[in-house]
């Protein structure tokens, strides 16, 4: 569920209908603006805020949903 809702806001901000949730971020034409915009709307949508670092780190829809898992069950 996580990964589908991150996979729908990269889709809507990077203006992609088709890929993978291991496509990388930048490999499909990401650059910070648009990480800002996602880390704002993970924000608004999922109610929890990933730091821009981990973003950057975790440039998989995949990767950032395990980080966001781990850290609500860790919670």
């Amino acid at each position: 569920m996580i990964a589908s809702k991150i996979h729908a806001i990269w889709s809507r901000e990077l203006k992609l209908e088709e890929f993978s949730d291991t496509d990388d971020f930048f490999s499909l034409g990401g650059h910070s603006l648009i990480m800002t915009r996602i880390q704002r709307e993970i924000l608004t949508e999922l109610g929890i805020e990933v730091p821009m670092d981990q973003l950057f780190r975790k440039s998989t829809v995949a990767e950032i949903a395990e980080h966001i898992e781990t850290a609500l069950s860790a919670a």
